[in-house]
């Protein structure tokens, strides 16, 4: 795994042991030798995961839109900021470049960007891991969902373990550095 994409909340969140989790999740990134692929921002949980790595000497590729940019949110100080057009943009851009997938704590945005790529994988477009850094438990409500829709027949058994959650970044990165994908019944066809 070279390059981790981290979708997260551009505010610090209630608790600081928010910002915390996600400076370890920095450490631990640039410990391993893996660029930080996100969304560019330099406040709330995303700047402390971007200056966490940056910190510890590691690379750091934001991408944002150029509607964002220019509200003087971007990181200034990261190895590479791509702005984009859209935020659609954004996601495919982070998607294509990064080898797996965290959610930190974050709100709407985070989560829709988690769910795009946990169904994409659901879907055979990627076989690329999808964590939760489950810092302070925050994702607890969540893993309960998912447990609820498999339960009652709208998430199969088997696609319910591509979700790997941690409360530890490093434990996390080493699930996500060992995940191997479980067969997927896709309803894409192949071009001929």
């Amino acid at each position: 795994m070279k390059k981790l994409a981290v979708f997260c909340g551009s505010s610090n969140g209630a608790s600081y042991v928010y910002i915390e989790g996600a400076k370890k999740l920095g450490k631990e990134l640039a410990k391993r030798n893996i660029a930080l692929v996100y969304g560019g921002a330099s406040v709330g949980v995303m700047g402390a995961v971007a200056n966490s790595v940056l910190e510890e000497g590691g690379y750091v590729i934001g991408v944002m839109p150029s509607f964002l940019e220019k509200r003087e949110i971007s990181h200034k100080n990261l190895s590479e900021l791509i702005v984009v057009d859209s935020m659609h943009e954004r996601k495919a851009k982070m998607a294509d470049l990064a080898d797996g997938f965290i959610a930190l704590p974050g709100g709407p945005g985070t989560l829709e960007e988690f769910f795009e790529v946990f169904t994409w994988a659901q879907l055979g477009l990627h076989r690329k891991p999808c964590g939760l850094l489950n810092i302070n438990h925050y994702y607890d409500p969540l893993i309960t969902l998912f447990n609820h829709m498999a339960d009652e027949k709208f998430l199969h058994e088997q696609y319910r373990s591509m979700a790997l959650v941690n409360e530890e970044p490093k434990e996390l990165l080493d699930q996500l550095s060992t995940y191997e994908p479980p067969s997927v019944k896709t309803y894409i066809k192949e071009k001929a």
